[in-house]
């Protein structure tokens, strides 16, 4: 469990001050949920420190293609880090092939559950294929089920606001390297190299460690849509009441809980 020193910075770490009001955030909240791969990785790492700080900068890593898709979402002209100009030609091709529509106002939004107290930001409230929902942007390695809780935590308060939300999608957004002999891939992300086996594997071989030969680095784009949201919601509302029993002395310092 995370350790804090003061109200405020437990509040600033952990949620939104909203109109006077405190709400904790749907990222935290959903945090409280295990992640044994996570927890295989820091295992596997020389130390906790490389582990951490590997984890930290492929954070950045991923702000920095949420940042620019954003700004590219919302028509606006930025210049492209070429470190990540392979991902953003990708979801950039993506976006325009699958004509998704998005209302500048909906972007990085931030949204409020009064009924269930919670507070969130989503990335973008999308028409696709026309239908509205929530887009959430992705730069992890896979989609992962996980992702449904946070997403459908969005779309309570979207629905209460607006009426018509009708679904949510994931657009996973990433870069790698392919063996031009197997089919493999290399992903380079945070300082450290991860190879995986090409899909569908099937049994087929793959290249010795020194015998991949890879290709230029490029963009890679998957999408997922998950339009059954409420069992999905109900087992965040479960989360959220386990983080605040976990946190309860905090949340009855900030007000929150009584």
């Amino acid at each position: 469990m995370e350790k804090f020193s003061t109200v405020d910075e437990f509040k600033d770490a952990c949620g939104y001050t909203i109109d006077g009001a405190w709400y904790p955030r749907v990222t935290k909240i959903v945090d409280i949920k295990s992640k044994p791969a996570l927890y295989r990785y820091y295992a596997e790492a020389k130390s906790y420190k490389h582990a951490q700080d590997s984890t930290e900068k492929s954070a950045q890593e991923g702000t920095l293609i949420h940042e620019i898709l954003e700004k590219i979402l919302v028509g606006e002209k930025t210049e492209i880090p070429p470190s990540i100009a392979p991902a953003i030609s990708a979801a950039e091709a993506f976006l325009e092939r699958k004509q998704i529509h998005v209302d500048p106002a909906f972007v990085e939004r931030r949204v409020v559950s009064y009924t269930h107290g919670y507070a969130g930001t989503i990335d973008a409230l999308a028409l696709i294929d026309g239908k509205l929902g929530v887009l959430d942007i992705k730069t992890s390695q896979s989609i992962y089920r996980d992702y449904c809780l946070q997403t459908s935590a969005y779309m309570d308060p979207l629905i209460a606001e607006l009426g018509n939300v009708q679904t949510r999608w994931i657009l996973r957004v990433d870069q790698v390297k392919t063996c031009e002999l197997c089919g493999a891939t290399l992903r380079q992300k945070g300082g450290r190299d991860k190879v995986r086996r090409p899909y569908p594997w099937n049994g087929r071989k793959t290249c010795l460690t020194a015998d991949h030969v890879w290709s230029d680095l490029h963009g890679v784009t998957d999408f997922e849509e998950f339009p059954y949201w409420k069992n999905d919601f109900d087992a965040f509302l479960s989360a959220k009441r386990l983080w605040e029993w976990e946190h309860e002395t905090w949340l009855k310092r900030v007000g929150y809980l009584r």
